[in-house]
């Protein structure tokens, strides 16, 4: 059976400027307004769509087949898609993977996201690079009417992501253990049943493939709301306290989860470990300064070095925000650094285990060049121990 689609245009995308795209529309109806990111992973949309990280965001897949491999629930990170949008090339094909269990299409449809194919994504992604990452209103009509001043309207009026804190909508509604690990051939995702370190692990909307490298790294998880406090964490007795990814501005997450994660190191010499907005929130209870960045990092190729081995690590970066190396104050020096435009991709505590990264090491999707950081991590428990 051959799908046809229909030549008028289902959806469009309208950009604050008043810069309109049409496409076909598919997934939910309706309509969606958030700031719009391009993402040049050639694989994981699903994962993607699924990060917590992308809350609040139109993701702009530069890779135009989407949808070819369909969605199976193995490749949650998340329960449902947070993402409130995709942008793609091509409209997805009929999937073609042993591992389907359902079509995008299908999925987006369940799950109330909106998507737009038929659009000139190059177009789109070279507008982002060079005016910054817009504010966007998306509708998908199958009648095909669209009101372009109130979409216009709508993407105007919508605050953007500086001030606003996501993690709260996103994190987890109370504490739970987890012991699952990484995905592996042929028995697929497997518990990890003798766990050498406990670790609390602080959801700012966590990745469920973070908790599984934890996990797989020996660790004993317990997850907490990011709104946690110090003595609700030490309570659990850990060796270890990791802070999570997540969606929104840093500085506005802070608020509440400085003052926590300021205590836990003023209080004990226990091991740290952030990663993405995790370590921007280590980088602001440490004294650092977090800015807007004009279109982020979110991909799958994203070069980085660590000063201390001179190494160059491809990895996974999903961020609008990033730490101002330059606001680093003494006893905290910067560990990796974005080989594309010099940014700051690491920090650490000169004199103890306190460390953070702003790429994604456990990927999904992505490279595993960084997993050495989860071990780096249990190592520095073990030692504690020792």
């Amino acid at each position: 059976m051959v799908e046809t689609v229909s030549p008028k245009p289902t959806a469009c995308l309208a950009l604050a400027d008043g810069t309109v795209f049409y496409g076909h529309g598919f997934g939910a109806t309706g309509r969606c307004v958030a700031e719009l990111c391009f993402n040049t992973a050639m694989t994981g949309y699903q994962e993607i769509m699924t990060d917590p990280s992308y809350a609040g965001q139109v993701v702009t897949f530069t890779f135009p087949h989407i949808g070819n491999t369909g969605v199976t629930p193995e490749d949650d990170e998340t329960a449902d898609p947070v993402a409130a949008g995709m942008v793609v090339k091509w409209d997805p094909t009929l999937s073609s993977n042993w591992r389907a269990t359902e079509e995008l299409k299908s999925w987006l449809t369940r799950t109330g996201r909106i998507a737009i194919g038929g659009v000139d994504t190059r177009r789109l992604t070279r507008a982002i690079r060079q005016q910054g990452a817009p504010h966007v209103a998306m509708e998908h009509n199958p009648d095909g009417n669209f009101d372009l001043e109130a979409l216009v309207a709508a993407a105007r009026a919508w605050p953007g992501l500086e001030g606003m804190d996501l993690a709260k909508d996103v994190t987890c509604a109370q504490s739970y253990r987890w012991d699952e690990m990484r995905w592996a051939w042929p028995e697929g995702y497997s518990r990890q049943e003798e766990p050498k370190h406990k670790v609390v692990a602080i959801d700012y909307g966590a990745k469920r493939n973070i908790l599984r490298c934890l996990a797989s790294a020996g660790c004993d998880v317990t997850v907490l709301p990011a709104t946690a406090t110090s003595e609700e964490v030490l309570a659990h007795g850990p060796d270890g306290v990791f802070l999570s990814n997540g969606p929104g501005d840093p500085a506005a997450t802070g608020a509440y989860a400085v003052p926590m994660i300021k205590e836990i190191l003023d209080k004990t010499d226990l091991p740290v470990f952030g990663i993405c907005l995790g370590h921007q929130m280590l980088a602001l209870a440490l004294g650092a300064k977090t800015t807007k960045m004009n279109h982020g990092h979110h991909g799958a190729n994203h070069p980085v070095k660590e000063h201390g081995t001179g190494k160059v690590e491809i990895t996974s970066m999903n961020h609008g925000f990033a730490v101002d190396a330059q606001t680093l104050p003494e006893g905290v020096e910067e560990t990796h650094v974005s080989l594309f435009d010099g940014s700051n991709c690491g920090i650490r505590m000169t004199d103890r285990p306190v460390y953070s990264v702003q790429h994604h090491p456990e990927a999904s999707p992505g490279p595993q060049d960084s997993f050495y950081l989860f071990e780096r991590f249990a190592e520095a428990m073990a030692a504690r121990k020792a």
